[in-house]
């Protein structure tokens, strides 16, 4: 495997698992133990593979190329790899976890391809119009597994180029969140795509008491140091992972079921570092 092109068996090896588990889920083989050591030491040659291809910039524009069923095994691969930690236990001081992360959203957004694991089904929207809206986006309320949860409903615009751009923005921002998980930081839940037609929302919790805005005007200033304090940590977060979040206002700090501050809308987040 060394031998060959890496980009080449990265995609091949995606393709591979892909068929593999397949059969074995149809064979009733999907937790035998000699497929999971076989998936284990298959991560470990990805490992070295993905290793070679993030190295070289000729490498990395070859993945960009990628297109259709290739670009999506591929996404699908890296994003399996940092769903399991596989790349920080091969070394956490060489940063391919984190050049991985930023491999994989401009894949996603040259490819219009996003991870099929982050797509989640069985939400009902629950109202039939829009409970806000913001310059790119609606939100409507929904339940999910029981629990009441908000879509995030691009808007569509008429010209190419600005739906274009805006799937682009909703690609990178739902890869940069998925991978957020702080107390002050909006969980992200996933990807719905059955709710409307043609359309993909996103999916966090339903934050009843609304944005920070709305509290502040129902609560007077009370304990205000300490919504300062949230933000400043979820800030402090979202920087300790290399994220800036772009867009920082009162519409875009809620507030949660316990009154804690949740920062959300990362639709203009970016790395810090974009090499």
């Amino acid at each position: 495997m060394a031998s060959l092109d890496p980009v080449w068996s990265l995609v091949q090896s995606a393709q591979f698992r892909v068929e593999l588990l397949k059969i074995c889920s149809i064979l009733g083989l999907a937790d035998d133990r000699r497929l999971r050591d076989a998936i284990q030491k298959d991560d470990a040659d990805i490992v070295r593979l993905f290793r070679r291809v993030v190295s070289t910039e000729r490498h990395k524009k070859a993945v960009l190329r990628l297109k259709g069923e290739s670009a999506q095994n591929c996404v699908d691969l890296v994003q399996d790899v940092l769903d399991k930690g596989t790349l920080n236990s091969a070394g956490s001081d060489d940063g391919l976890t984190r050049k991985a992360r930023r491999l994989l959203v401009k894949l996603s957004e040259v490819s219009d391809t996003l991870p099929a694991s982050l797509f989640i089904c069985g939400v009902l929207r629950l109202d039939k119009e829009a409970m806000f809206g913001g310059t790119f986006g609606d939100i409507y309320r929904a339940s999910y597994q029981g629990q009441d949860v908000a879509l995030k409903r691009i808007r569509v615009f008429q010209r190419d180029q600005t739906r274009h751009k805006i799937r682009k923005r909703f690609c990178r921002e739902a890869l940069l969140w998925q991978r957020l998980n702080h107390p002050f930081v909006l969980p992200f839940t996933g990807i719905d795509p059955e709710s409307f037609p043609s359309f993909l929302c996103m999916v966090s919790p339903w934050m009843r008491h609304g944005t920070i805005l709305k509290h502040l005007a129902e609560n007077g200033n009370a304990n205000v140091e300490r919504r300062l304090f949230e933000i400043a940590q979820g800030l402090a977060y979202l920087h300790s992972q290399d994220i800036i979040h772009g867009d920082l206002r009162g519409s875009n700090i809620l507030v949660d079921d316990d009154w804690h501050v949740r920062l959300a809308d990362f639709g203009l987040s970016v790395f810090s570092d974009a090499t």
